[in-house]
């Protein structure tokens, strides 16, 4: 995940994460949008829907979102910060090759399972618990149907977060 890098040699968008929108930082964005569509697709074509509803429910929202922030040139930076939540995702990945592979009683599967938790906690919830506050401090600043979209993705993701953190708490700690 590139999102972090983006800040650094960026720093004006921490301050507009409406406005500011560095070609890199866009394409970066839209990258994301592309791999959200082409995982989207895969799973809808090689996966149960039953198995995989919340994950495309997931990439449709993140779809929707990111792109509005690639056709309007508008909320990249929020979109960047966003993106953060990804870098837990190598570790839940990282999870899945370990239990398809039949090493959950291995030290690796132990010491990845304290890596995703401390990265679930610090990438996903507290991203996602400051872009809620974000987007209601910066409500007056934020046209009502970008707000309305906004309010209701982060409505979304974050019971669905929550609700997968506890899912991986139960299973590799709570057992």
């Amino acid at each position: 995940n590139l999102s972090p890098c983006r800040f650094y040699l960026h720093p004006e968008m921490s301050d507009d994460l409406v406005g500011t929108h560095p070609p890199g930082a866009h394409s970066l964005v839209a990258v994301s949008v592309g791999y959200f569509i082409e995982d989207f697709v895969d799973m809808l074509c090689n996966q149960k829907l039953h198995q995989s509803w919340e994950l495309l429910f997931h990439h449709s929202v993140v779809i929707i979102c990111f792109g509005i922030a690639v056709l309007l040139h508008q909320y990249v930076g929020f979109a960047l910060v966003a993106l953060l939540v990804e870098i837990n995702s190598i570790f839940l990945h990282l999870r899945q090759i370990l239990l398809m592979a039949n090493l959950v009683h291995t030290a690796c599967y132990r010491l990845n399972s304290l890596i995703n938790l401390g990265t679930y906690v610090v990438f996903r919830i507290a991203t996602l618990a400051w872009m809620t506050r974000w987007l209601f401090l910066n409500r007056q600043n934020v046209p009502p149907a970008t707000y309305a979209v906004g309010t209701v993705g982060m409505a979304i993701m974050t019971p669905m977060n929550l609700i997968l953190f506890y899912r991986l708490l139960r299973s590799d700690f709570l057992k």
